[in-house]
């Protein structure tokens, strides 16, 4: 028997683990971070009877999966745009946006994730497990794969130990691990030469990206996409793939007057990314879009940006900021409205 004036002591190193965790599972910084509180309050419940027979780690994981696959039972996956329709591949065609309100996919904020790992690599093993695009491809397996793929191969659990946390036997584990592998495999994007988020190149790519943005520049933009990049924006079905697809939207959409955004580099999921404010009628600048950048050594090769001015919270930026970039001090924290155009 536990005494639970130690709780906390034991139990809250764990939190940041298991919010990546829930995150991997659900696809969701949000609910994630609804499940993490979740799995405290039902340890804390049943923390009393815990008689370490496995160690407290494994018995939160435990408890954190159920609450996962529990949840899941009364939803659906979280898509990205390129995951529910195809994609608009000419340029110079007029594009008719279609908006849809569902449980979009979100990114999650690098300083979530290795705030307090200094094992590089640990970060490396941690950041390939968290791309967007293997995240993606997670949520198109079944919730009972989705689990064991991510305690068998992400967090490196046994075929028995996974067996036992499922209710189930090693032989079903293992059926299972081969068919999410399997599904995997063909829904996954190929990452083998993604750029590392530290390589000099990449972080002089992301500034020149982020100055396209600020100057209108759809050249410059170009210049910095291969040729068959993607571009989406949930809440928007629509997409894009394809250098001249992607920047003639972005020109001529995205793009109003030179001035109009400003960017701010950030990390999302391992990746390079950018958070993008745009200029109100007020004269200061809005919270509007989360972009993660998938970089290769060919250059940007899918861009997914977020506009949800709430996930500006995850990453610890302001809502308002001014010309300079400097937050705006006692404005509403309203943010931008996710525009009917982006």
């Amino acid at each position: 028997m536990s005494d639970r004036g130690d709780f906390a002591v034991r139990t809250d190193p764990f939190r940041r683990e298991l919010l990546v965790h829930c995150y991997r599972m659900m696809g969701s910084a949000d609910e994630a971070e609804d499940l993490v509180q979740e799995t405290y309050l039902r340890a804390w419940r049943s923390y009393d009877n815990f008689e370490g027979r496995s160690s407290l780690r494994t018995w939160l994981y435990r408890i954190a999966t159920n609450s996962c696959l529990t949840a899941l039972e009364h939803r659906g996956r979280r898509p990205l745009p390129s995951g529910l329709a195809a994609p608009q591949e000419q340029a110079d065609t007029a594009v008719a946006l279609v908006r849809q309100e569902i449980d979009w996919l979100q990114p999650l904020a690098d300083s979530e994730v290795w705030a307090a790992t200094s094992d590089p690599a640990a970060v490396v093993v941690s950041r390939e497990s968290l791309r967007l695009g293997l995240i993606a491809a997670l949520q198109l397996l079944p919730p009972r794969q989705r689990a064991v793929l991510i305690l068998r191969d992400v967090l490196a659990w046994s075929a028995d130990e996974v067996a036992e946390l499922l209710g189930t036997t090693t032989i079903a584990v293992r059926g299972l691990l081969r068919r999410a592998r399997n599904q995997l495999e063909q829904a996954s994007p190929r990452e083998e030469q993604l750029a590392e988020p530290d390589d000099p190149a990449v972080r002089a790519l992301l500034e020149r990206y982020m100055a396209a943005f600020e100057h209108a520049d759809a050249v410059g933009l170009a210049e910095l996409l291969r040729e068959d990049a993607e571009f989406e924006m949930p809440p928007f079905v629509t997409w894009f793939r394809g250098r001249d697809a992607v920047a003639w939207f972005v020109g001529g959409t995205v793009f109003s007057l030179p001035g109009a955004f400003r960017m701010v580099a950030t990390r999302a999921n391992g990746q390079p990314a950018v958070a993008g404010y745009l200029l109100d009628a007020d004269g200061v600048y809005r919270a509007h879009a989360i972009q993660v950048l998938t970089i290769t050594t060919g250059g940007i090769a899918h861009i997914a940006s977020f506009l949800d001015p709430a996930l500006f919270r995850w990453f610890g930026l302001p809502p308002i900021v001014d010309d300079s970039g400097v937050p705006v001090a006692n404005e509403p924290n309203r943010g931008a409205p996710c525009p009917s155009t982006p």
